[in-house]
């Protein structure tokens, strides 16, 4: 089944809001102890989605149904602990 775009669409949104909540967690904790690693934490797995959703073979990985079902979990986790920092 061929990518379509609603569907690269929903994972770059997805990976777009796991950048800025991160970026916002940096900026808002500055001078806590260990504030990088926690904002990378939503950092790293936004960016790599977002490069996947651009590449010809992130596109090929990204159709098969288990993706979204995984995209969905962690996405649900990284939102989860963005309220727990």
């Amino acid at each position: 089944m061929p990518m379509t775009s609603p569907r690269i669409n929903n994972f770059r949104m997805g990976s777009y809001a796991a950048l800025a909540v991160g970026l916002i967690n940096l900026r808002y904790q500055t001078g806590e102890t260990g504030n990088l690693s926690k904002s990378l934490v939503l950092v790293i797995p936004g960016a790599a989605l977002l490069l996947l959703s651009l590449t010809t073979f992130g596109k090929k990985l990204l159709s098969a149904k288990s993706a979204g079902f995984i995209a969905l979990a962690v996405g649900a986790v990284l939102v989860a602990y963005s309220f727990l920092v």
